[in-house]
């Protein structure tokens, strides 16, 4: 089964950040990304939550500690450390 890497936090500009965080899908690739769900905060559009898929979280601790992502965050005007959350999928239902 897959793992997760979920990121929490405010951004400067949710456009411009978006613009860098599209640009960066070939290093998440690259880490084991499989796919990718963004997330507005229903009352601050610039509070965003990313849930990554990955293939295995080795994968995603190598990318959360890289120097790629933390240029990329500076670049994209990530205001503060983010929340960050590892989880392994036990189970996903779809009604």
């Amino acid at each position: 089964m897959a793992a997760s890497l979920i990121v929490r936090h405010r951004v400067a500009n949710f456009d411009n950040w978006k613009k860098v965080f599209d640009s960066m899908t070939e290093i998440r690739r690259a880490h084991g990304w499989l796919s990718t769900t963004v997330y507005r905060d229903g009352a601050d559009p610039n509070i965003v939550t990313v849930v990554n898929r990955v293939k295995d979280l080795d994968g995603a601790k190598r990318y959360g500690g890289s120097a790629e992502l933390r240029a990329g965050m500076e670049k994209a005007g990530v205001q503060g450390p983010p929340e960050v959350f590892f989880s392994e999928e036990v189970e996903e239902k779809k009604y």
